[in-house]
């Protein structure tokens, strides 16, 4: 059983990145399964052996991304450190992975629209998961006290992964900042603003 999964597995992955590269290139709605399986060079019964369609593979690529950040969350999260330290690495880590995975994410941000009415509700509940699990932190350091208790943690969390979903429209790797650097950027600043006065 094991041999076959590790068979499989590079089928997969093919699929997958033709499809993130084919929607990168010509977007979701403009590029058809026929063309992700020629790209990948598997059947389409292939395919569908590992997605049940379109929708699935745009939702895999970006599950894939969420679920590396929320296991990259947790580690920060359940971490034996203050907590204005833990939240400082969990927000660099999330922009730093956003902007490895950029491709991805914008693909998914562009592309969310067009899911099924039940997939874009499985999304969002992940998505919601992961908010949630960052939100804690700042909650945690309100009720300590490191943390201005004046602001609501969901808005903080909507202002600062507003930001970060925002990162796909002007972010370029050759630009001026790596993703370290804009990731302690944002860092500081979610920092600062939740300083008490």
């Amino acid at each position: 059983m094991a041999r076959g999964a590790t068979v499989e597995e590079p089928v997969r992955r093919r699929l997958l990145a033709e499809a993130t590269r084919l929607f990168a290139e010509r977007g979701f709605e403009s590029t058809s399964v026929q063309e992700i399986v020629a790209a990948a060079g598997v059947t389409k019964g292939a395919m569908y052996h590992y997605f049940d369609s379109k929708d699935d593979l745009l939702h895999e690529i970006y599950g894939r991304v969420l679920r590396m950040q929320m296991e990259r969350l947790g580690r920060f999260a359940d971490a034996e450190a203050p907590v204005a330290e833990r939240l400082h690495g969990a927000a660099v880590d999330v922009v730093v992975t956003t902007v490895e995975n950029l491709d991805d994410s914008k693909i998914f941000f562009q592309s969310m629209h067009q899911l099924s009415a039940e997939t874009y509700k499985s999304v969002r509940a992940e998505r919601r998961r992961y908010h949630e699990r960052f939100r804690d932190l700042i909650v945690e350091g309100q009720r300590a006290g490191v943390f201005r208790g004046d602001i609501p943690a969901d808005m903080v969390v909507d202002f600062f992964f507003g930001s970060v979903h925002h990162l796909g429209t002007w972010y370029h790797p050759d630009g001026p900042l790596s993703g370290p650097e804009v990731g302690r950027h944002f860092a500081d600043l979610l920092i600062s603003s939740l300083r008490p006065a």
